[in-house]
């Protein structure tokens, strides 16, 4: 499953949820059969709840307490065992660490484009004159602007893009081959070692964990 707002575009594969604070606007895309659970949270009620969307990591805990949420009634009552489930998942979701499956995304209008367009196919090469050229400014301005707006350089942000399309590719069960070439890597080994620098272990580990 993936998730577009104008703060990111975000990859949620097996075993990780995605926290979207109220009113943010956003779209969801799912690639196949997808079964979830959704927490709809007062953002008044934990100060510590983060404060931008991100992807999180869901524990055996976290995972064990929204499983036995959904078997309690709408109307739980507050003095109890149901309140405790209730409030433990506020604290769990707290503490969880970011999951680092996301990009950000810029804000002005031409960088949004181009950045849309890699998105729906990260293995485009464009070069950042190319780039730029489309964007109708300097590569130098792109180049400045992009860091500015993302806090990423550009060929960082593609980077993540292909491996944060990998996950989701992988997640389905696509070999490593195919999905190495498919995201706009030359070989596999290229493609591992990049994904064991940024996730810290190799694509099949990482699917094994979940």
């Amino acid at each position: 499953m993936s998730v577009i707002s104008d703060q990111g575009s975000y990859v949620i594969p097996p075993q990780r949820a995605v926290w979207i604070p109220g009113g943010v606007y956003h779209e969801a895309h799912c690639r196949t059969a997808v079964s979830l659970r959704t927490l709809y949270v007062d953002e008044s009620a934990r100060p510590a709840l983060p404060a931008r969307c991100r992807v999180i990591a869901v524990p055996p805990l976290l995972r064990e307490l929204i499983l036995e949420a959904t078997e309690l009634p709408i109307e739980y009552r507050v003095d109890g065992r149901d309140n405790r489930i209730m409030e433990l998942i506020l604290d769990e979701l707290c503490i969880v660490p970011d999951a680092r499956l996301h990009v950000p995304m810029p804000q002005s209008k031409h960088l949004v484009r181009i950045c849309s367009k890699i998105l729906d196919d990260p293995a485009r090469n464009d070069t950042l004159d190319e780039l730029a050229a489309q964007a109708g400014c300097s590569r130098r301005t792109f180049t400045r602007t992009f860091r500015k707006e993302t806090d990423m350089s550009f060929s960082s942000w593609r980077r993540h893009v292909r491996l944060l399309e990998a996950t989701s590719r992988l997640a389905e069960g696509q070999p490593v081959t195919r999905v190495a070439f498919d995201v706009g890597y030359a070989s596999q080994s290229a493609f591992t070692a990049m994904f064991h620098r940024v996730f810290g272990t190799t694509p099949t580990e990482y699917l094994s964990n979940d």
